[in-house]
């Protein structure tokens, strides 16, 4: 059975107006790439940790320290919270969470934005958004900042749809921002797309998103370059591919 998930808090966070934006690992890992560029160009404080049996009993880490897998970051000068993972959020234990992060958290915000990857069924695909909101004003919101609406009737699953759902029973403003993005591989590029077209006009500062065009850029060469590689291999060269791997 699914353990509850608890919030430990590690420093103070004076505000109740804050946005609180969800990072979590996902599909073509859009929501944490799009986040640790917020969290890291804010410079925000680790607000807090979030603890469950359920969770990988894995150590993570960051430059030779040991870390918390699930952390709260949070500032005030913009009043913003952010929800990270070091990895992905076991399905058993995504209601505890979500509902650790509404019982424990809603008090320091008033809104909530999480962001999911969609699979892009074409390159040509990779970067649309849409958005789903749980209230008028939020609607209202995604309409006027140009975030086309879902069509038709769907389901969000997996932990997005969970803290949405806890959100939307609790009366706490919310929206989903979906971006079609590489279904296999990281995408910098779909992160970079969905801050510049759909987080930013929701919110109020600005995402400097050059280091992921970089990335995005370096992806594609690398792909191109696999790509030529296989190709001289196919067409009986006998070198096999020798470019070094996208991701370790």
């Amino acid at each position: 059975m699914s353990t509850d998930a608890t919030f430990e808090r590690t420093t103070n966070f004076e505000t109740d107006a804050a946005t609180l934006i969800e990072g979590l690992p996902g599909l073509g890992m859009v929501a944490s790439i799009a986040v640790d560029q917020v969290t890291n160009q804010l410079a925000l404080d680790q607000y807090g940790t979030i603890h469950s049996e359920d969770f990988p009993p894995v150590a993570a880490f960051a430059d030779g320290r040991v870390r918390d897998s699930v952390r709260v970051y949070g500032g005030t000068d913009p009043a913003v919270l952010t929800l990270q993972s070091d990895v992905p959020i076991p399905p058993d234990s995504v209601g505890s969470l979500s509902r650790c992060v509404v019982a424990d958290l809603a008090e320091s915000f008033e809104r909530a934005i999480f962001l999911a990857g969609a699979p892009a069924d074409s390159e040509s695909e990779v970067g649309d958004v849409v958005g789903v909101a749980t209230s008028d004003d939020l609607e209202a919101a995604l309409t006027g900042a140009g975030i086309s609406l879902a069509d038709g009737s769907g389901v969000i699953g997996g932990v997005t749809g969970a803290l949405l759902d806890e959100c939307y029973h609790a009366d706490i403003p919310a929206a989903v921002l979906v971006v079609r993005s590489n279904p296999y591989i990281p995408d910098p590029g779909a992160a970079r797309t969905v801050i510049e077209d759909a987080l930013e006009p929701l919110v109020d500062f600005e995402v400097d998103t050059e280091a992921l065009r970089e990335q995005a850029e370096e992806i594609q060469r690398q792909k191109r370059q696999l790509a030529e590689q296989l190709q001289q291999y196919q067409q009986g060269d006998g070198r096999k591919p020798t470019g070094t791997p996208m991701y370790q």
